[in-house]
């Protein structure tokens, strides 16, 4: 069976404010062609497709497009929810659009149902792991605790005892949300945080012929058959470098795996400048950077008057202005010193800024239980 791997649309996503639903159209638009001129027979998604639970209305309309060029072409489309998305927004009457070959899974009782498809060598069961948040969902799967690993790995089991009962030869996909241990991340996922720790082994998945990732906006490879597609977009300059792409999967009657990457169109480079602003607006070299998407960051002494409204003139797609001489005392602006950190740890730095001395382990314990359960809060309003 040929699968088209793909996720984190983020559907109805700015960029610094700036509207991306055209390159987003454009991107489903090479979505669609590749369907057609690589004869894909399954389309997986997992997770991230809008980039909020409420997406707006021009967004929903690009969803229910794209939906309906696929079931026109008789493809069908194995989809889950991530934690972008509200999951029963997302599914709603998913019952009723399975029968146009929409398969939505974004509830957690669905964890073990597969959607079964076939090709000339059998059938192949699509298992979709909706983003299973701990707080949330501990108590359906029985887990040990609310983590990341626990409710991934008794999700898993619901998956591995199914496809044991299902005949010989069955061959297994799996999609899953999640942000697995040795990947790479970006600036522009949202964090995860929640337990502890984010991440989840890989071993989780093991007995899976191949799985799906979404999450992490890098394209990449965990192992032969586990992998991340990433966003078909750069969503943030730390991205700018990364080329976007979709995994385009084959697997035979046996269970091997072929895996193809296929590059996504570039809307719009993206690229970052720094220097002096009349250097910047004069000089030639800068004439390859005229159509970007841009961060500049000016190194002039004193802040230049209208400086980004100048650097428009010539640049009209810059989108993001630093002064290097107003950063703080270190050379690292906040954004900067907190890159990276989890919740827990700047609510840790803070109380110590406070304080004068560092949290105790009990203070640790109670910063923690409080950010879980405002998390936990949070995604259950989402959900709802």
């Amino acid at each position: 069976m040929r699968i088209l791997h793909t996720s984190d649309w983020h559907l109805g996503r700015q960029l610094h404010r700036t509207p991306l639903l055209k390159e987003q159209h454009a991107f489903l638009e090479h979505l669609l062609e590749t369907v057609r001129r690589e004869s894909v027979e399954a389309v997986a998604v997992a997770g991230d497709v809008f980039d909020r639970a409420i997406p707006p209305l021009d967004a929903i309309d690009l969803f229910n497009w794209v939906l309906g060029e696929l079931a026109d072409l008789q493809v069908p489309l194995v989809m889950i929810s991530g934690n972008h998305d509200s999951p029963r927004r997302l599914g709603v009457n998913a019952r009723l659009i399975e029968r146009a070959g929409i398969h939505l899974r974004t509830g957690v009782e669905d964890c073990a149902r597969p959607a079964v498809l076939n090709d000339e060598h059998g059938p192949v069961a699509f298992y979709g792991l909706p983003y299973l948040e701990p707080g949330l969902v501990q108590a359906h799967f029985r887990a040990e605790k609310p983590s990341h690993h626990a409710v991934l790995s008794a999700a898993m089991d619901q998956v591995r005892a199914d496809l044991a009962a299902r005949p010989g030869g069955t061959r297994s996909v799996v999609l899953a949300h999640a942000f697995v241990t040795g990947a790479d991340t970006s600036e522009s996922e949202r964090d995860i945080t929640a337990g502890g720790v984010p991440s989840v082994s890989a071993s989780v998945f093991a007995g899976a012929d191949y799985v799906a990732l979404g999450h992490l906006h890098r394209c990449q490879q965990v192992s032969e058959r586990i992998r991340y597609s990433g966003s078909p977009l750069a969503y943030s300059f730390s991205e700018a470098d990364h080329p976007k792409a979709m995994w385009l999967i084959d697997l035979d009657a046996h269970s091997r795996l072929t895996a193809r990457k296929l590059l996504c169109p570039v809307p719009r480079h993206m690229r970052q400048l720094t220097g002096a602003l009349n250097d910047l607006l004069i000089r030639p070299e800068y004439l390859e950077y005229e159509e970007c998407w841009l961060h500049i960051t000016l190194t002039d002494h004193d802040r230049p008057h209208m400086a980004m409204e100048r650097l428009r003139q010539r640049f009209p797609h810059a989108l993001k202005l630093s002064f290097s001489q107003e950063q703080h005392t270190n050379d690292e602006s906040y954004r900067t010193r907190i890159n990276g950190r989890t919740d827990h740890d700047i609510t840790l730095g803070f109380l110590h800024h406070v304080t004068g001395a560092p949290a105790t382990g009990p203070e640790q314990d109670l910063l923690q239980e409080g950010l879980e359960s405002v998390r936990t809060e949070a995604a259950a309003r989402e959900a709802s």
